[in-house]
């Protein structure tokens, strides 16, 4: 019987050893992780300043609503833009067509 309990006792302490063992590999890993995590944060939060720093050099601010507004005026002119030179292709086009008629008429 004492072989039987010294048997049991081993198979008990063998389950708990495996265990810490495999407890210990996920702590590793888990430390692993955040170290990871931490230096990932560190360098986007680095990013993120730069970026700052940028977007106040270039554009006089990094508030994203001033920058959303700039941008949304930046894409008005440009449609302005467009629009005045699609007019003039279109007078171009016209005045060229009056050439071409007026040539052809003769």
């Amino acid at each position: 019987m004492n072989n039987q309990a010294n048997q049991a006792d081993a198979a008990r302490d063998n389950l708990v050893e495996r265990e810490l063992n495999e407890l210990r590999q996920q702590y590793e890993q888990l430390r692993d992780r955040k170290v990871r995590t931490e230096q990932d944060v560190a360098n986007l939060t680095e990013q993120l300043e730069s970026l700052k720093r940028q977007a106040e050099a270039e554009y006089g601010t990094s508030d994203m609503e001033e920058l959303q507004a700039l941008l949304e005026q930046k894409r008005r002119q440009n449609e302005e833009m467009v629009a005045g030179y699609r007019e003039h292709i279109t007078t171009i086009q016209a005045d060229l067509a009056k050439v071409e008629n007026g040539v052809e008429g003769e």
